[in-house]
């Protein structure tokens, strides 16, 4: 599989950090997301938590109709609602707190529409196309748990893709996009405490990198 992004956005001139916390339903992301905004605000850094679906008109849209309808609808109407919504992400939340200087730390990004739309079989370069406008992240995390383990962790079905099939061929991607480089692996097996520490210790590595 080749790289999955080729064409990102036009460099945007920005100070701040973006990064993206990617994983299967159930892993725990949201969860080490938030955890991390927290410590890096303790270590008095500018970190702020966003998210996908976002909190636009179009997100909550997604979310009911998208991830929370009767059944699944077409996987094409899924991308482009879920590219619209990170239009509206970029725009509006992401690029304005980089170039304020913050770190900006999302739950899910463009890598989720590219695992979870490319599962369900769409070509890969076309959802890569219907987001061209997405930014590059300084750091893209992948935590990885097995979707059997996600699974037994969603006791209530939240969402119309919380079942085994999808998620194990949800990982099949994540896993490919690690191995391009393009998604730095966390094993989220492991407890809260020690996938946090590991967490940081990749963003900050990523921080002294950008000096």
């Amino acid at each position: 599989m080749p790289n999955a992004l080729n064409h990102w956005a036009d460099k945007m001139e920005k100070k701040g950090l973006f990064v993206c916390v990617e994983g299967l339903d159930g892993c725990g992301k949201t969860t080490q997301a938030k955890f991390l905004v927290k410590t890096l605000k303790k270590m008095t850094y500018n970190a702020i938590y966003t998210a996908e679906p976002s909190r636009s008109h179009i997100g909550k849209f997604v979310k009911k109709y998208c991830l929370h309808g009767k059944g699944r609808i077409s996987a094409v109407i899924e991308a482009l609602l879920f590219a619209a919504d990170r239009y509206e992400h970029v725009e509006s939340e992401v690029t304005s707190a980089l170039k304020k200087g913050k770190i900006v730390v999302s739950d899910r990004y463009v890598y989720s529409s590219l695992a979870y739309q490319g599962a369900a079989g769409l070509d890969l370069k076309w959802i890569e196309a219907i987001n061209k406008h997405a930014i590059k992240p300084d750091l893209a995390l992948f935590l990885d748990v097995k979707p059997e383990i996600v699974i037994q962790r969603l006791k209530s079905k939240k969402s119309v893709m919380e079942n085994l099939e999808t998620q194990r061929k949800v990982r099949e991607f994540y896993v490919k996009f690690v191995e391009n480089g393009e998604l730095v692996r966390i094993d989220g097996n492991k407890s809260k405490e020690d996938v946090a520490d590991a967490i940081l210790k990749v963003t900050l590595g990523c921080l002294r990198n950008r000096g």
